[in-house]
């Protein structure tokens, strides 16, 4: 019974396989005749993805960049995270992208990470939606909570983390703490616990599955990223709800989450799953780039 149930399984995984390779390989082609700036396309699907992730875990990735810029010029094309990319070095171009971004240019994300991060997600809004919600960050930025309290809490969470240092430190991996600590203080008023601990190890394997092939099947680093986006989503709901309940008995914080569930009274307000991908949108946003600005704050000589 096994050997004959065997020997139907097998013809269709392989055939199931071939088709899949198949229908990747077309898609990656049909990449390849559209019209692109110079540069390498590398293998089907894969293109030049491996290169770019060994160069990104490397103290100094910028030769990836650079080796390419002498080969094909400031602006080239690769092929990245199952996509033709076209990178650009070249600040005029940049400048001009940024400057028509919404009317002859259009932001969009690598499908690993458009899909860790939720289709609500800030980043990869559109239209009156993402307008309301970047207005709504601007004004929290900006609001009188944040003057009073945000030095504040850098000075305290700071203190708390160096009183912890023992031995030798990685300064750039204490930044990233302190800045999701800061962060999810903002967002949800929670210090520092066993609860933001928890949720940090599963964020960090999100982040993790940024740089990786979005293919749960061939990548178990991509895979861990999508069950731990599930549970950083799952705690998020959590309290989602619970303040959502503390509301209704006229309770109230002073912090991010607050000011999204108060637009309920404009008679538009936002889901759960809305809200919770806004939130790890927020997350992600500042982790790399406030902890290393931090980091060369810190270790430029003044």
């Amino acid at each position: 019974m096994e050997s004959s149930l065997a020997m139907f399984l097998y013809p269709l995984l392989l055939s199931l396989s071939l088709s899949l390779f198949i229908f990747l390989l077309l898609r990656a082609t049909a990449g390849r005749r559209r019209r692109l700036p110079p540069g390498n396309l590398g293998l089907p699907f894969l293109g030049e993805t491996l290169q770019l992730i060994s160069a990104y875990k490397t103290e100094n990735p910028e030769p990836f960049i650079d080796d390419r810029v002498s080969k094909y010029g400031a602006v080239f094309t690769t092929h990245v995270f199952g996509e033709p990319t076209v990178f650009s070095a070249d600040p005029d171009t940049n400048r001009f992208i940024l400057q028509n971004e919404g009317r002859l240019f259009e932001s969009s994300y690598p499908g690993s990470i458009s899909n860790l991060l939720g289709r609500h997600s800030l980043l990869l809004m559109r239209g009156s939606l993402h307008k309301r919600m970047h207005s709504l960050t601007m004004s929290f930025a900006n609001s009188a909570i944040i003057r009073d309290h945000l030095l504040l809490d850098i000075d305290r969470l700071v203190r708390l983390n160096m009183d912890a240092w023992t031995g030798r430190v990685l300064l750039m991996e204490e930044a990233k703490k302190i800045t999701f600590q800061l962060t999810v203080k903002q967002l949800m008023s929670f210090d520092p616990c066993e609860w933001t601990e928890n949720l940090m190890k599963e964020y960090m394997l999100v982040i993790e599955g940024f740089f990786t092939i979005p293919l749960p099947i061939f990548s178990t680093t991509y895979r861990r990223a999508i069950q731990a986006r599930g549970k950083v989503a799952e705690a998020l709901s959590l309290v989602v709800r619970e303040r959502r309940r503390e509301s209704e008995r006229g309770e109230r914080k002073n912090d991010m989450l607050a000011a999204l569930l108060d637009e309920e009274g404009g008679g538009g307000g936002f889901s759960d799953e809305e809200i919770v991908d806004f939130m790890l949108a927020l997350l992600v946003a500042g982790y790399e780039t406030t902890s290393t600005i931090m980091t060369s704050l810190c270790e430029t000589p003044h």
